[in-house]
């Protein structure tokens, strides 16, 4: 895809001649020409860089620049004042207002043009939404039973996925009252999806939420829930929690919805908005008969026909005390898909220092397993 540039310039002659010019240079060109509209187109359409003129009728370049700035969304996107004003004190004015780069009109079309590609190249910038248009997908770890480690699974899994830099992810702990992510990467007061969950459905826009997400050392972006008990009722705001889902998914390439048990309020819309399900079944004779059941109830809903279904073994005793894994596919008439070993000592010392196990063995044999469940859900984005 194309890079967009947002050119800004009251002058209609300029923009006309200069958007022209980058076209042939190959880049997708947005327009606005007043300061207003290059706010709002910026945040609307989130340009690979800005061009920005300085004088303009209603608030000028440099108010444009700080605006642009403050918002988490467009922080980092790059910006090139282009402007008449020639002065050091006007061009000290651009920097400290957060622009990147300053060239003074008149210049050659092929000194901007230079200007314009060293500073996409050494921002290195990566459009924090999915393309225009596009949404990215949305994957629900799901299970018919808990303590089954879904929720493990997830940010595990989002671990791996976030390092390997190859789609912006985004996990979210579908668990207001009873979080535990946060309590285990060592947040403090994790309420960020409590708190859009209070807002008015109308609210819940893209800035709101990416204002919410916490940025974890290995790249993943998380949505983590309270662990308060009395919070347990905020799950029930479900048109804000679509809401949420939405607009999570014009935000990364990838969502992961650690869904838990399949039980709450919702859960119907909820599932309505995953491309993919990933099944947790445990080897335990009651389990398998209840993942049964909910494998029936997924497949009704699509998943294993139009949607993917991919189910995963998780082993939490040793092997002589529980089914065997060709038993419990041969029970659930499923394949499948990946087995992960029991590992008590390692998920002790992941909870005990606060990093995920994949963070803490990196070449151990659970990271290999999980980076398997990776492997599916990176094919699957790629078709």
């Amino acid at each position: 895809m194309a890079e967009r540039i947002l050119i800004v310039d009251d002058d209609l002659e300029t923009l006309r001649l200069v958007g022209l010019a980058l076209q042939r240079q190959g880049y997708d060109i947005l327009a606005a020409n007043t300061g207003a509209q290059a706010v709002e187109s910026a945040m609307a359409e989130l340009p690979d860089l800005i061009l920005l003129d300085i004088m303009m009728p209603d608030v000028d370049g440099y108010e444009v620049t700080r605006r642009l700035r403050a918002e988490p969304t467009t922080a980092s996107i790059p910006i090139l004042i282009f402007s008449a004003k020639g002065q050091v004190d006007d061009k000290v004015t651009g920097y400290e207002a957060g622009a990147d780069d300053y060239l003074t009109k008149p210049t050659h079309p092929a000194e901007l043009a230079a200007h314009i590609k060293v500073l996409l190249s050494r921002t290195g910038r990566t459009r924090p939404t999915s393309p225009l248009g596009e949404r990215g997908q949305v994957a629900a770890f799901i299970s018919a039973k808990g303590g089954t480690g879904v929720s493990t699974l997830a940010l595990n899994t989002g671990m791996l996925l976030a390092q390997r830099n190859r789609a912006k992810v985004i996990a979210v702990e579908l668990h207001p009252g009873q979080g535990n992510w946060g309590l285990e990467l060592g947040y403090n007061k994790p309420e960020n999806l409590n708190r859009l969950l209070h807002m008015n459905p109308g609210d819940i826009t893209q800035p709101a939420v990416e204002n919410e997400l916490v940025i974890h050392s290995s790249g993943l972006r998380l949505l983590l829930s309270s662990s308060k008990p009395a919070d347990i009722n905020d799950i029930q705001a479900m048109t804000q929690l679509e809401g949420v889902i939405n607009q999570l998914s014009l935000l990364a390439g990838l969502v992961i919805l650690d869904i838990g048990v399949n039980f709450f309020p919702g859960i119907d819309k909820v599932l309505a908005l995953s491309n993919e399900a990933v099944l947790v079944v445990e080897p335990n004779p009651i389990t398998v008969m209840r993942t049964k059941t909910l494998i029936e109830d997924l497949y009704n809903r699509g998943f294993g026909k139009s949607r993917l279904m991919t189910i995963v073994l998780i082993n939490r005793v040793r092997s002589d005390v529980q089914l065997s894994w060709t038993q419990v596919q041969e029970a659930l008439g499923q394949p499948i898909s990946q087995v992960i070993s029991p590992v008590p000592e390692l998920a002790y010392q992941a909870a005990l220092r606060t990093t995920p196990m994949v963070l803490l063995q990196p070449s151990g044999l659970t990271t290999q397993q999980i980076g398997k469940v990776a492997d599916l859900i990176e094919q699957h984005i790629r078709k």
